[in-house]
């Protein structure tokens, strides 16, 4: 087995002058990269991936290399150690694989066009020019770049262009910075500009098959995240300019580079005339969270890999700090409920998940740790706990230490918590590293025994999971001043319960706010008691009885039965989160009916009882100045009565379809999906099919291409199946950024399941071989355990990916989605009889 060293032991750059001649034609690059640095042993290494070396010099002399592809490293002997200047002459290839430098491609009036970008991180830069390819390894860079360039083209880098020489572009050097926040991107670009009140100058920048209005949205939200953060952080923005540009070819949502961010074009670009506020909001978080990295993550940098969490959760958090600053109205923390908390608490609860904090060594396993459930959302809740703690006067002053101590070097998590107790007298660290360095997350259990009020912590499992005695340091924001501020006791006694109740005159409750990463389980008496005064409860605390109930039905701890009585209760609710959680919960019992049976049938019913009352006032066409809660409540309900197979509903939406068939992209972005879903599945054909196929390509509206993969991939005939399944491979229809949405989309289908695991199965190399080397990978993996509940698929899943067990960065995720699915069919197991019994009772 290959041991991984780290380079920058021997080698430590101090600055790099970067030159790239690269030609799209050929789809080739031509580099010469010169390292200044100090040498602290004569035989050194640097990093090279796909790197043809044709030459090294030391200081003017030419020096023996060997290349080791195995660990991706040019093998340097020099001549003495101390400070060193190492030139490299190379060629490479452009990659097809959105890595390293690659070509995103799109189309004008029916023309393909290409720009050219980049995506170093985590280990790519490696791809593109030889250097230590380490966070640790900071240095500052000076770029230039030739290209086969075009009249009226643009080039843009992390800091501005100071001149062109010959057809070569300088770019200023470089504050000390990463490796892996290098960035250039060049084509036919459009851009509006703006500056902040401290003279930053930002942009977004976009190909032109985008109309100039779509860069409006994002321009002012990054300028006004810039000013927000400088004034949090109390920490100039440090460089000169904030890019902001949209490629139509990226594997990730967004990439945090120095300077010049990059976005899936989804998440930057947006129609400002037709976009659900939904998705606003989604643009908005994604702009924050990457320009929140430009100080947590850019400024100061994780030391290495194991600390990802620092950057990731961190801008996971500001993000919804931050708009909520610029956006009040929007109560964009009701996201977070409905988004980060579910999907943390859902991940946490499988037995052999990973910590926070991770320790990975492998570059194949690097990217295993982006896992957006832990490292983004339960690592954010984690700081939700801490500010709350904090407060935001201590939070921000202990940030501005932590920036003054580390700006342009590295750190780690203690270094973070050393700068936050000192500004808070709390030892912080002691209290967090409980939720750092364990997996999972407590249910505290409240209960009456012998009248006294008693609290009790354990690790929650959703399936089976093995109890090792983990406990944590629980903030528990009880509504009664009598319990603590922090559980950290396997066990504590309250007192007399009647006399508590009695003075406190409401029912005993914990995690208010529901911003503490744990969830509660209330005996009889004291869930009846909430219950009783449920609607009492804001929305958030509404949300979090539906959510602990679910979860604890998931861990087998109560029976979905006990739950399904509750739903009426929250049907009317006009709040968005409640009704986020409503169905969250109906969603769930979906997998205790067989398709087209009479269990499924009854569900329908209570389906259409749930969303009847709440379609008929919100309606299928959205109305000026509705509220917020209204404008995303109403995709649940159709959503509802669609699956309910509501005749008004699939009759209201086709009759929409057929007034605006020729103009389908200017229909309503909050109901569009659900219009073209429900025309597929009851009114489809193959003239419809070619129809909505050709509009996928032709538009660049990246809502209303997934909007299209949503309709297409719910269709239920077999011939149009295969034909989608067979455009999967073809690159040009479905680009394999997409590809996942296409591919789940046709495994949920239940008549489309069989052909796409069939596909997954015989193809398997060829998706390794396009998309293997992206961080999205592994989560084909897991979409496949999201859907699958038969014993018979279990056992197909198993053979499948058990041979796979030993594949580096695949390990943990087939391990984890294997327990996804055996708890999901030992629980439907023991409980189909009685939910579906319990679903017969309520709708009658």
């Amino acid at each position: 087995m290959t041991e991984f060293k780290r380079f920058y032991e021997k080698f430590q750059p101090s600055h790099y002058d970067v030159y790239l001649d690269i030609n799209r034609e050929t789809k080739r690059f031509n580099g010469q990269t010169t390292i200044t640095g100090e040498a602290k042993a004569q035989e050194i290494a640097i990093h090279q991936n796909g790197l043809v070396v044709a030459s090294v010099q030391a200081d003017g002399n030419d020096v023996p290399f060997t290349t080791d592809n195995d660990t991706d490293a040019i093998q340097i002997d020099l001549p003495k150690t101390g400070e060193t200047t190492i030139a490299i002459t190379y060629t490479a290839k452009l990659t097809d694989s959105m890595m390293g430098i690659y070509p995103s491609y799109y189309e004008v009036g029916g023309v393909k066009k290409q720009i050219i970008g980049t995506q170093f991180e985590t280990n790519f830069a490696r791809q593109a020019f030889p250097c230590v390819d380490e966070p640790e390894a900071k240095a500052t860079f000076a770029l230039s770049i030739k290209f086969d360039e075009q009249p009226g083209e643009t080039i843009i880098s992390n800091m501005p262009e100071v001149r062109t020489e010959d057809g070569v572009h300088y770019f200023d050097t470089t504050v000390r910075m990463s490796t892996y926040l290098v960035a250039f991107a060049f084509g036919d670009l459009q851009s509006k500009q703006t500056t902040t009140k401290s003279g930053v100058k930002v942009g977004v920048f976009a190909t032109k098959a985008h109309k100039a209005n779509e860069l409006d949205f994002p321009l002012d939200i990054a300028k006004r995240s810039i000013e927000f953060y400088e004034d949090f952080y109390q920490t100039p923005y440090p460089l000169p300019h904030s890019w902001q540009l949209a490629l139509p070819d990226f594997s990730a949502g967004a990439m945090e580079n120095w300077g010049l961010v990059t976005y899936r074009e989804a998440y930057l670009v947006l129609d400002p005339d037709n976009t659900a506020l939904e998705t606003k909001q989604l643009v908005a978080t994604v702009i924050a969270h990457e320009l929140a990295h430009q100080w947590f993550g850019d400024l100061v940098t994780m030391k290495w890999w194991d600390d990802l969490w620092l950057n990731e959760s961190f801008a996971n958090m500001m993000e919804y700090v931050a708009i909520d600053a610029l956006e009040p109205d929007w109560h964009i923390w009701e996201m977070f409920q409905t988004s980060e908390a579910p999907s943390a608490l859902q991940r946490d609860a499988i037995d052999g998940v990973q910590s926070v904090h991770v320790q990975v060594e492998n570059p194949a396993e690097i990217d295993s740790l982006f896992d957006g459930a832990i490292v983004y959302a339960k690592g954010s809740r984690m700081l939700v706990m801490v500010r709350a703690l904090l407060g935001d006067d201590a939070l921000r002053a202990g940030l501005k230490k932590y920036f003054a101590t580390h700006k342009y070097g590295n750190a780690t998590g203690a270094d973070l918590w050393a700068a936050l107790g000192t500004a808070s007298d709390l030892d912080i660290g002691a209290i967090m590293n409980s939720w750092l360095e364990q997996p999972g997350y407590p249910v505290v259990t409240a209960a009456v025994v012998d009248g006294k009020l008693t609290l009790s912590q354990k690790q929650f499992f959703s399936g089976k999971g093995k109890e090792v005695g983990r406990q944590w340091q629980i903030p528990l924001n009880s509504n009664y001043d009598v319990a603590p501020t922090i559980m950290s006791e396997r066990s504590i006694t309250l007192g007399d319960y009647a006399k508590l109740r009695k003075a406190n005159g409401k029912p005993f409750r914990l995690n208010v706010g529901n911003d503490s990463h744990f969830i509660v389980k209330y005996d009889r008496e004291l869930l009846k008691d909430i219950l009783d005064n449920v609607k009492s409860l804001d929305s958030i605390s509404q949300l979090q009885v539906l959510q602990d109930l679910r979860l604890l039905a998931e861990g087998r701890q109560i029976s979905y039965a006990e739950v399904v009585p509750l739903l009426k209760d929250f049907a009317d609710s006009t709040s968005n989160v409640v009704n986020a959680a409503l169905y969250v919960v109906a969603n769930n019992l979906k997998k205790f009916v067989t398709p087209n049976s009479d269990e499924e049938a009854q569900l329908q019913t209570l389906y259409n009882q749930l969303s009847k009352a709440q379609v008929a006032r919100l309606g299928w066409t959205p109305k000026a100045g509705e509220s917020n809660d209204d404008q995303l409540t109403r995709p649940y309900v159709l959503s509802a009565a669609l699956y309910a197979k509501n005749a008004d509903a699939i009759a209201a939406a086709h009759k929409i379809f057929t007034a605006n068939a020729d103009k389908l992209e200017t229909l309503p972005a909050d109901t569009r999906v659900f219009i073209l879903r429900n025309e597929v599945k009851n009114f489809g054909s193959t003239a419809l099919f070619d129809k909505l196929f050709a509009a996928h390509h032709q538009t660049a509206d990246g809502n209303y291409k997934e909007d299209i993969c949503s309709a297409l991939t719910s269709t239920p005939d077999a011939d149009l199946i295969a034909r989608l399944i067979e455009k999967f491979e073809d690159t040009d229809t479905i680009k394999p950024q997409d590809l996942r949405a296409w591919f789940r989309g046709v495994l949920a289908n239940e008549k489309g399941q069989q052909a796409a695991w069939d596909w997954i199965r015989n193809d398997w190399q060829w998706l390794e071989d396009t998309v293997g080397g992206d961080m999205e990978f592994t989560t084909y993996i897991t979409v496949i355990a999201g859907i699958f509940r038969t014993p018979e698929r279990l056992a197909e899943f198993k053979a499948f990916f058990e041979p796979k067990l030993n594949t580096p960065g695949l390990t943990r995720e087939i391990t984890m989605d294997t327990k996804v699915i055996e708890g999901r069919v030992d629980l439907i197991e023991a409980q189909k009889a009685s939910v579906n019994e319990a679903v017969a009772k309520v709708i009658k």
